[in-house]
């Protein structure tokens, strides 16, 4: 029997395995202490059906508004200068030939800045899970190469840019630790993630590896990784009176503004933050010091402030992916199946920030073995601190997780994914929960077909076409489903039928304003275009962030909750004329326009009516999605098994992927044109990190040394193959729309992917990231 056919058939039990628990859904029972969702029962409506994003004609048009577009009359330019040292103190700055230049408004220093309290726990990007312990501008010390130490103010850009580099900064250095080396010379410490500690301890994972038949174990590194969206951070500032206004780019609107409106001792009413569109988030789109100098700048100067970092500022203070070194091993028996996993190893963070590289987190998760040992350790360094980047920990843990699998299945002569197959795990092998959903399995068999993975030679280096030699490779990838509490949505339904549905999230390009207004339609029962959506701004109520790829279920939640909240306010203004008299809200559903009753349809009653009669222009009602009780009873997760193609050239080492499919389990797909884009984005975020991103780290000084697009290296349109995407589209009946994230799985497995059609290709195993052609020549 051939791989493709194992997988089909394991594929076709796991879906009618799954369907049988869908249909039909028993009442009350998809989700503890939940109702079941119509729109989980029967598809209908615009949910499922691919729909163009709705703010693409204003991004297109241009009269779509970034944080640095908005314009505010007297409004000031500012620019940044960062400290060179990595560790010390600013014994002088010399301002006067800055403050003498033309345009000049203002120069702040620590000499000067307002005084402000240092930010709170979560507010501050760097200090992502823990409390701050660096006030900004406020003393003379520094922590880091790059470091903010002045900005200038001026009338134009230009003039602030050159009045910074008139600046003339002495420092007295002090001993500090820039060489990962070094670093782990002091010793190791326990790694924490969200407060969590980052160890799993199943049997005797060491004995039973040394115990097992057949082994690997390697260690694998992944390189530092900067943060590069296309829309550089800024913010544009003014205060009014006592209030603060914040135009940002902002995946944390409500978190953010709480945060800066304690540095500045305000009331979280005094602070007003908007974020209508974000060119790029990836977890790097949160609060970092310049929108707090800015505000600063803006009160001592009393005039509105333009904050746009460059793309070296971004570098500069805008944390990214930290390295990691990580140690895999695996026992097996003869079948393939797993005695040890070992996944262990070392992420560097700074000494005040608390978001070391979870890499072991997509472990947890993947594969049955007998004994389990997981592992991430942390070391400090005196360097800029790591943050949120897409997928963290997952991305760079899947590529050493996954190419040691693919190692394991070189030394058993077995087909990778054959070796996937027989690990599947029944249960969570770390919590012991049921998975809510599961259904990796028909991934891989879908994807196998559609890719041709039945003529992938197991002979590394036998495929050749010229001087290329052809290879393919696969992995699998897992991100957590999460749902954060805070999520509230507002509907406002019109006396003319149209809807206006608030929520305060974010859209950073991912379409999250289209789903939110499909969902919605969907609900109420309304036509797509008579559904308008507002997010972004601190004035709608809620506090949902944009991260965890986590958002539209958190959305979807809140508009649930307001929907039925809104059915139960219009029958009362229904009363006792209306067909609808005498059912509650559970009696009747939304459809047409109106209400309807779910036993007798022809008992309904269209909104307008209802409101007409009723003698009201709207009804508001504003409701917090229920509580993620579903997280506490089951693992619930993204799945996708990731197929490559690549050619090596045989004389220069040059790689290029020639083709990639991603065959995705995410429960109910939404929107399949936004889904698809969001899957491809992924991707070519996972080439870029398989083949070429890598922050070059001086360890000398500590500094970033190529700290632009020019010499941090991206894909761009020739680097990028044909991608294909697939999906299963199996609902999952226990979460609230039948979906999970789809934002960070795209990139979860890709490196690994990669490397291992480099292997097959080359018979070359590259164990350090990125596959840089020096690593595949003799």
């Amino acid at each position: 029997m051939s791989i493709v056919d194992t997988i089909k058939n394991a594929g076709q039990a796991a879906v009618q395995g799954a369907m049988a628990k869908l249909v039909p859904l028993a009442p009350d029972s998809w989700i503890p202490g939940g109702v079941p969702d119509p729109l989980i029962r029967q598809q209908h409506g615009v949910i499922g059906t691919s729909v163009s994003r709705l703010d693409g004609t204003f991004k297109v048009q241009g009269t779509a508004r970034f944080a640095a577009e908005f314009a505010i009359p007297g409004m000031t330019y500012a620019a940044l200068a960062y400290s060179t040292i990595a560790r010390g103190r600013i014994t002088a700055i010399a301002t006067q030939a800055a403050e003498a230049a033309p345009g000049v408004v203002l120069v702040m220093t620590h000499l000067n800045a307002p005084r402000m309290n240092a930010p709170a726990v979560f507010g501050s990007s760097p200090t992502a899970v823990g409390p701050s312990d660096l006030p900004i501008m406020q003393d003379d010390r520094v922590h880091w190469n790059g470091q903010p130490i002045a900005l200038v103010l001026a009338e134009t850009q230009e003039q602030a840019d050159h009045a910074v580099s008139l600046l003339v900064t002495t420092y007295a250095e002090e001993l500090s630790i820039t060489s990962f080396a070094a670093a782990k010379a002091e010793g190791p410490k326990p790694g924490l993630f969200m407060g969590q500690p980052l160890v799993n301890e199943i049997g005797d994972a060491d004995a039973m590896l040394e115990a097992a038949p057949h082994r690997v174990d390697h260690v694998y590194r992944t390189p530092w990784h900067n943060h590069n969206a296309i829309e550089p951070h800024a913010a544009t500032i003014v205060w009014e009176d006592d209030r603060l206004i914040l135009h940002d780019a902002s995946q944390m609107v409500a978190a953010q503004a709480q945060t800066i409106a304690d540095v500045f001792d305000l009331k979280t009413d005094q602070v007003r933050l908007t974020s209508p569109y974000v060119g790029g988030g990836f977890g790097g789109k949160g609060l970092w010091d310049h929108q707090i100098l800015g505000a600063a700048a803006a009160r001592l100067a009393g005039r509105a402030v333009r904050i746009t970092l460059s793309r070296e500022g971004v570098y500069r203070i805008v944390g990214g992916r930290s390295l990691t070194e990580q140690r895999v091993a695996i026992g097996a028996d003869a079948d393939g199946r797993f005695k040890a996993l070992l996944h262990t190893g070392v992420a560097a963070m700074t000494p005040h920030n608390n978001m070391p590289e979870p890499f072991i987190l997509g472990t947890r998760a993947g594969y049955a073995a007998d004994s389990i040992r997981l592992s991430v350790e942390t070391v400090k360094m005196n360097m800029l601190a790591n943050t949120f980047m897409r997928a963290p920990g997952e991305s760079v843990g899947t590529f050493a997780l996954e190419s040691a699998i693919d190692e394991l299945a070189v030394a058993l002569d077995m087909d990778p994914i054959a070796l996937r197959l027989r690990n599947e795990p029944d249960k969570d092998p770390t919590s012991g929960l049921p998975f809510s959903s599961r259904h990796i399995i028909e991934a891989w068999r879908t994807g196998a077909e559609r890719f041709g993975w039945a003529g992938r030679s197991n002979v590394p280096g036998t495929r050749r076409e010229g001087e290329w030699l052809v290879g393919m490779g696969c992995a699998t990838g897992t991100y957590p489903y999460y749902r954060m509490p805070g999520a509230v949505a507002r509907i406002t339904l019109g006396a003319d039928g149209h809807a206006l549905v608030e929520v305060s999230a974010h859209e950073m390009g991912m379409g999250t304003s289209t789903t939110t207004a499909m969902v919605a339609a969907d609900r109420l029962g309304l036509p797509l275009d008579h559904v308008s959506v507002a997010y972004g701004d601190t004035l709608i109520p809620g506090a949902i962030m944009a991260g965890g790829s986590q958002q539209t279920a958190a959305i979807g939640a809140a508009v649930i909750a307001a929907h039925n909240a809104l059915v139960a306010d219009l029958l009362k203004l229904a009363g006792n004329d209306s067909p609808l008299a005498g059912l509650s809200a559970k009696d009747v559903g939304s459809e047409d326009g109106g209400l309807a009753s779910l036993e007798d349809p022809t008992r309904r009653e269209s909104y307008v009516s209802i409101l007409a009669r009723a003698q009201r222009d709207a009804v508001m009602v504003t409701e917090a999605g229920s509580p993620p009780l579903e997280l506490m009873h089951w693992s619930m997760h993204s799945h996708s098994a990731i197929f490559c193609e690549v050619r090596v050239n045989a004389v220069t080492g040059e790689t290029r992927v020639a083709r990639v499919l991603g065959s995705f389990d995410c429960g109910r797909i939404l929107n399949p044109k936004t889904a698809r884009s969001q899957f491809r984005g992924g991707i070519i975020m996972g080439l870029g990190m398989a083949l070429m991103e890598e922050t070059q780290f001086d360890e000398r000084k500590g500094r970033i040394m190529n700290p632009s697009l020019a010499e941090y290296h991206v894909p761009v349109h020739l680097d990028v193959p044909e991608i294909d995407v697939i999906w299963t589209d199996i609902p999952d009946p226990h979460t609230p729309m039948g979906a999970h994230g789809i934002g960070e799985i795209g990139i979860t497995g890709v490196a690994a992917a990669v490397a291992n059609a480099v292997y097959n290709a080359t018979g070359k195993r590259v164990r350090d990231l990125p596959l840089t052609l020096d690593k595949l020549l003799d």
